[in-house]
């Protein structure tokens, strides 16, 4: 039978497919409009099937907050470039999943990826690109805040412990969304990164007065620390002039015998102390309530808050970003 435009017009309504894949499947199923969103479907199943492999490194990051004020979602749909990103029927998708998320409250990101599954491998059929929901993030609490920033590229939301002024939540979310911090403070950060972070800080300090003793004997011997870095440095330098071979040789046996005697000598508790003080200063850059706020430098978030209304606290956040 003969496809009209009216036919391909009313498939389109249906499915969203593009003209040409609406024509193709009304013809191959003798202008059958359920079989033909069949053969949609299927092709959709079959072309998310053939792209399962492919890296997703594009999407659009959404978060919403329900009728209630206190209860707001964020997703993360991803896609394969970033010009399906900013795709109309790509950032209407992500706006039907977070829609869906807000309405249904799924348990788990499985559960969303379940309800939305359908939707999911049309759009990926119409687009030609794999497309998943890969993130799915709640909070709850006495005043719910989301943000999204920058071509959808970042999305967050905070609670904060009482009402205030939409503005108000809004500054606190711009400030999750550009600081990227990973708790909201010092006491809710994970036992397991304060034991990463606190490792790494004692390391590096040791590494440190290693160094400054070992560089203090180079000074002393005539010798520039910045020259004998590394054995790369040692050799580049002599090669240039800059070194005799037996300052250079010098240098090594330095860096040796004075770098060994450093590292026994280290006075432990000097270690942790100052490894306290890097520990002290993760928190303040990476715990939103510790850190500077974003737009007067000479308050934290917390003064911040406490100063719109005492005893106002963020209580929860998340931030999802495309690039994670």
């Amino acid at each position: 039978m003969a496809i009209t435009a009216q036919d391909v017009k009313k498939l389109r309504e249906m499915t969203g497919a593009g003209v040409m894949d609406c024509k193709k499947a009304l013809t191959e199923c003798d202008g059958d409009f359920e079989a033909a969103v069949d053969a949609l479907r299927k092709r959709g199943q079959a072309i998310a099937n053939k792209r399962a492999d492919r890296e997703v490194t594009e999407g659009a990051c959404l978060a919403k907050v329900d009728a209630t004020g206190k209860y707001g979602a964020a997703v993360k749909l991803n896609c394969e470039t970033d010009f399906v990103a900013t795709n109309a029927q790509f950032v209407d998708l992500a706006k039907q999943v977070l829609d869906i998320a807000l309405a249904q409250k799924p348990a788990d990101l499985a559960a969303l990826q379940a309800i939305v599954a359908d939707e999911v491998t049309r759009l990926s059929g119409v687009i030609g690109e794999k497309i998943t929901v890969s993130e799915y993030k709640v909070i709850e609490g006495e005043c719910v805040t989301a943000y999204i920033h920058m071509n959808n590229k970042i999305a967050t939301l905070v609670a904060l412990n009482q009402a205030a002024e939409a503005q108000v939540g809004k500054n606190i979310a711009m400030q999750a969304a550009s600081m990227s911090p990973v708790a909201v403070d010092a006491a809710s950060v994970p036992q397991e990164t304060i034991d990463r972070e606190l490792a790494v800080a004692v390391e590096k300090t040791k590494e440190e007065l290693v160094k400054k003793a070992v560089d203090a004997a180079l000074n002393k011997a005539g010798i520039n620390p910045a020259h004998v870095d590394s054995d790369e440095h040692i050799e580049s330098n002599t090669a240039k002039g800059w070194l005799t071979p037996e300052q250079a040789q010098q240098a090594r046996d330095i860096k040796a015998t004075e770098g060994e005697k450093a590292a026994a000598n280290i006075k432990e508790q000097m270690v942790q102390n100052i490894a306290q003080g890097r520990l002290k200063k993760f928190f303040k850059d990476s715990c939103l309530m510790e850190q500077e706020y974003f737009i007067d430098s000479k308050l934290s978030v917390a003064q911040y808050l406490e100063s719109v209304s005492k005893g106002l606290k963020a209580t929860a956040f998340c931030r999802l970003t495309t690039k994670d």
